[in-house]
């Protein structure tokens, strides 16, 4: 029996999503898509979610107010 890859039609790939209710990560949506950020190709970047975020909205937070001093 041989194994199907991700990427040929009619298989599936495993989705993790980060829970903001909870903070855990699922795999596979389990719970109402208001409560999930994703979905994430990998555990890791599911966890990693929050902090991602957190280092973008720094990020977006400089560099407007680099635009607002002009």
């Amino acid at each position: 029996m041989s194994q199907l890859s991700d990427d040929l039609p009619g298989s599936t790939k495993t989705e993790y999503w980060y829970n903001t209710s909870t903070g855990e990560v699922e795999e596979g949506q389990q719970s109402a898509v208001t409560k999930l950020w994703g979905p994430y190709a990998t555990y890791e970047e599911a966890a990693n979610a929050m902090k991602t975020a957190q280092a973008r909205n720094e990020q977006w937070e400089e560099e407007n107010k680099r635009w607002a001093e002009g």
